[in-house]
C-alpha cells in the first residue's frame, strides 16, 4: 500500500515502473510557490536542478482537478509516470497538498546501496472531507516559543491540516503581547512548576502567521475567558471581586479563576484583549474559550458569551468557543469546539446546531493527544482515559453527539495540552503517530478508512520522521 497519510479519495496505480528521481525541475505558478514545493522535495531527499534532463514536476491551476464532482477549493490531482510528474488543483493550496503527497510517496535515495530516489507510478484524485482540520496547541502550561511553533506548523502541514489553534492565555501565564495592556507581559515569566518562560511579541505573532500562511495553515489565537484567567488577575487586581491581585500559579488544577461581569473593569479588559487579538490576526477566527468556569452561575456566564461573541464580530471575525459556549446565546455561524461529554446536556448542542452554530469535534477520548498512550506511559494525563493510536483513528465525527445533524460538523481538531510536556521531543512523541490518525479522520471518508492499512502506512512514514528529526512514540500497535 502507498504510504499516504491521510488516505486520498481516489488512487490508481498504473502497471508501470517507478520513476527514478536523479533530480527534479520544479515548474510552478511563481517563484515563491516553487520554493515551497522545493522545500517538500528537499525534505524527501530529492535533488533539485534546473537542468533540461531533470525530471519535470509541473504544477498548474485547473478547476477540473480533483475527484469528479468535488467542489472543494483544496481538491487536486497528482500524476506520476512517463518520465514526468504533474499536479493540478483548483487553488494553490491544492497544489501544495499534491506536493505533500509526492513527498510521502518518494522512496528516499540510499547512497550506501547505490540507490537513487524514486516515486511509484500513480494517479491521485483527492479532496478533504472537512474544511476545519486542525490542532489545538497549549503554549501556556509549559512555554513553547516561536521556533517550536514553526516546527509544529511544519508537522500539521505535512498531514494537510489547515488550522493551528494556539491556546495563549491561562492561569499559569500570558503568552502574547497585547499592546493596549502592556502590563500583561509581567504574567509571561511563569509556567507549571515555575521556571523561566516567555511570550510572543506582536512581531513574533506576525512572523508566525506569515510562515504558517505561506504554507496554507491558519493561526487561530485563543484568549480563554471568563475562566482560566489567573495570569490576568495576578497582574490586574482590579479584575477581581475584591480588587486584590491573585497570586501567581504554577499548578495544573482548573476551574478556580474567573472574571466578574458586573465589575466595571471587566468589559474594557475584554474589549482591549479581543480587539488587539482580532487586529493582529489574519485568519477569520478568534477563539474566546469559555471552558471550565466552575464558580459562575449560568446567567452571568451567558452574559460573557454574548459580550465576547459581540466584540469578536464587531472586529469582523468569527467567534470560536469551547463547547460550554452553548450555555449562552450562540449566534448562527459561531463555532463550538466539543471536547468532553461528561456533565453536559447534549440537547443544548443540538439546539445550538439548529440555531446555526457549527461544531469542531475534539472528543478527549480520541483527539486529546496529551492523554497517556497506556497506564505505563511516562508523559501525559489520563482524565479522558488512555488514548492509543487505534483510539485516535476509530471514531466518527458525526456520531459523537447524538442527534446532532451531520451537516453541523465544521471539522475535526486534535489537541495537545502541556502540563507534563517540556521539550519539543516530548511534544512530538505525543503527537506522533496519533496526529496522523486524527488527520485521516478529518480528511478521509469513513468507508475508506482502515486501521490495519493505516498502521502499515504509518510504519512506512517513520524513516521520514526520523530524517526530519521528529520524535515519535513506537506504539506496539504498529509493526515498525
Amino acid at each position: 500500500m502507498l504510504p499516504l497519510i491521510p488516505w486520498p479519495t481516489e488512487v490508481t496505480q498504473p502497471d508501470a515502473p517507478a520513476l527514478e528521481l536523479p533530480a527534479v525541475r520544479v515548474d510552478a505558478p511563481d517563484a515563491q510557490f516553487a520554493e515551497l514545493v522545493a522545500e517538500q522535495l528537499s525534505a524527501a531527499g530529492v535533488p533539485l536542478a534546473a537542468a533540461a534532463d531533470a525530471v519535470p514536476f509541473t504544477l498548474r491551476l485547473d478547476t477540473a482537478a480533483g475527484p469528479q464532482g468535488s467542489d472543494s477549493p483544496e481538491r487536486y490531482t497528482l500524476a506520476v509516470g512517463e518520465g514526468a510528474i504533474t499536479a493540478t488543483a483548483a487553488e494553490p493550496v491544492g497544489l501544495l497538498h499534491a506536493a505533500r503527497s509526492l513527498r510521502q510517496l518518494v522512496v528516499r535515495p540510499d547512497d550506501a546501496a547505490g540507490r537513487r530516489g524514486s516515486v511509484p507510478a500513480v494517479v491521485v484524485h483527492d479532496a478533504p472531507r472537512y474544511r476545519w482540520r486542525g490542532l489545538s496547541f497549549d503554549v501556556v502550561r509549559h512555554w513553547f516559543g516561536p521556533d517550536d511553533i514553526r516546527a509544529v506548523v511544519d508537522l500539521v502541514a505535512a498531514f494537510k491540516l489547515r488550522v493551528l489553534h494556539l491556546h495563549l492565555t491561562d492561569d499559569q501565564g500570558w503568552r502574547i503581547e497585547i499592546p493596549s495592556r502592556p502590563e500583561l507581559e509581567k504574567a509571561s515569566d511563569n509556567q507549571v512548576g515555575g521556571g523561566s518562560a516567555g511570550y510572543l511579541t506582536v512581531e513574533d505573532f506576525r512572523a508566525l502567521q506569515d510562515y504558517a500562511g505561506a504554507r496554507h495553515v491558519t493561526i487561530v489565537p485563543e484568549f480563554d475567558m471568563p475562566g482560566h484567567v489567573n495570569a490576568a488577575t495576578h497582574v490586574y487586581g482590579g479584575l477581581t471581586d475584591d480588587g486584590v491581585a491573585t497570586d501567581a500559579y504554577g499548578g495544573i488544577e482548573v476551574g478556580f479563576s474567573r472574571l466578574w461581569f458586573d465589575n466595571p473593569a471587566t468589559e474594557p479588559f475584554v474589549r482591549d484583549v479581543v480587539g488587539d487579538l482580532a487586529r493582529m490576526t489574519d485568519g477569520e477566527w478568534v477563539h474566546v474559550g469559555g471552558d471550565e468556569v466552575l464558580t459562575m452561575e449560568r446567567e452571568e456566564f451567558a452574559r460573557f458569551v454574548e459580550l465576547a461573541q459581540r466584540v469578536v464580530r464587531e472586529h469582523g471575525k468569527t467567534p470560536v468557543f469551547w463547547q460550554e459556549g452553548a450555555r449562552g446565546p450562540v449566534e448562527p455561524g459561531t463555532l463550538l469546539q466539543y471536547w468532553e461529554p461528561k456533565g453536559e446536556d447534549l440537547d443544548r448542542f443540538v439546539a445550538a446546531a439548529q440555531g446555526g452554530a457549527r461544531f469542531i469535534m475534539s472528543p478527549g477520548n480520541h483527539t486529546y493527544l496529551d492523554m497517556k498512550y497506556t497506564a505505563e506511559h511516562p508523559l501525559g494525563l489520563q482524565w479522558a482515559g488512555f488514548v492509543e493510536l487505534r483510539d485516535s483513528y476509530e471514531w466518527e465525527p458525526t456520531a459523537v453527539i447524538e442527534g446532532l445533524p451531520a451537516d453541523a460538523v465544521e471539522g475535526v481538531s486534535a489537541a495537545v495540552w502541556t502540563e507534563t510536556l517540556t521539550t519539543r521531543d516530548e511534544l512530538f512523541s505525543m503527537l506522533l503517530p496519533r496526529l496522523g490518525a486524527v488527520a485521516e479522520v478529518a480528511w478521509t471518508s469513513a468507508e475508506a478508512r482502515d486501521f490495519d492499512g493505516f498502521t502499515a502506512r504509518t510504519a512506512a512514514q517513520a524513516p521520514a520522521w526520523r530524517s526530519a528529526g521528529w520524535a515519535f512514540h513506537p506504539t506496539p500497535q504498529v509493526a515498525w
